[in-house]
């Protein structure tokens, strides 16, 4: 399938701040930006931003990006699933993955993940899409949030009902290795009934199970 990006932009101004939220954007506007020093969840962020413009140059990546001046200070990426993961088994076109959402210590609190996820979906080709995001506790900040489990995963919850994520049930075992793992997903309003059925073969390999 094509993959038509259109470019949205807004401005936030929170606790003395002023954001610019954006996206898709190009891999040299990633590369052109400084890239927060926090921005170290996935990996060193020298490292990080280059793995965001290797995204943002793919046919189906998009990245929205938060920064204040010239400082990129939150990110949110789609892309399809790795080759290795079951979420790809299905060679589906329409299907993409909410990969990561990451913003810095500093900000925080403020919302900016909530604006990048409302920016992400201001693109009205992203309706072409069933798009899913897998929540594993051991990636989330339960030190720095002083939160538990529990309480991360309803503020992770509440975060993609944003977008009108929604819990699913699958038998995929990583997922199932912890009750507050959860897997997300949102249909989009032109997807055709026989990508939601190709995704529910995908979601269960022993439906008889359930």
């Amino acid at each position: 399938m094509e993959h038509i990006k259109e470019h949205h932009m807004r401005s936030i101004f929170k606790s003395g701040h002023r954001i610019t939220v954006e996206g898709p954007v190009q891999a040299d506007e990633i590369t052109r930006l400084a890239f927060h020093p926090d921005l170290d969840a996935f990996r060193r962020p020298t490292e990080q931003q280059e793995a965001l413009a290797e995204i943002a140059a793919l046919p189906e990546g998009r990245i929205i990006i938060a920064h204040e001046n010239e400082t990129i200070i939150g990110y949110v990426t789609f892309h399809y699933a790795d080759d290795c993961e079951r979420w790809s088994e299905g060679n589906m076109t329409d299907l993409i993955e909410l990969g990561a959402i990451e913003v810095a210590d500093d900000y925080r609190s403020l919302g900016i993940g909530r604006e990048m996820l409302l920016t992400a979906l201001e693109d009205k080709h992203m309706e072409n899409y069933i798009i899913f995001t897998t929540e594993y506790y051991w990636h989330w900040d339960l030190k720095g949030s002083g939160l538990n489990v529990w309480d991360y995963r309803k503020m992770m919850e509440r975060l993609m009902q944003t977008i009108d994520m929604t819990w699913y049930a699958t038998d995929d075992p990583e997922i199932c290795s912890h009750p507050a793992n959860c897997l997300m997903v949102r249909i989009g309003s032109q997807v055709p009934i026989t990508s939601e059925e190709q995704f529910d073969r995908v979601r269960f390999r022993h439906r008889f199970m359930y």
